[in-house]
């Protein structure tokens, strides 16, 4: 039974991963980046909403049979 000659796995497997090296550069450069990202300021603003600017009272069933 002849052994499997693995002399050209090296060569094979460098030039590989130098080739996806290459191509994901190429892929990257293309990309464009914004050049001055800035941040956004951070205003916690509270939501208005209707019931807050009044009082309200909950009343249960049961707490009107007591009166």
């Amino acid at each position: 039974m002849p052994q499997l000659d693995t002399s050209t796995w090296f060569i094979t497997i460098l030039s590989m991963v130098i080739t996806l090296f290459f191509v994901f550069q190429l892929k990257v450069s293309k990309h464009s980046f914004p050049e001055n990202p800035e941040l956004k300021p951070a205003t916690a603003s509270k939501p208005t909403t209707p019931w807050e600017e009044k009082w309200t009272k909950i009343y249960f069933p049961l707490s009107l049979l007591l009166q």
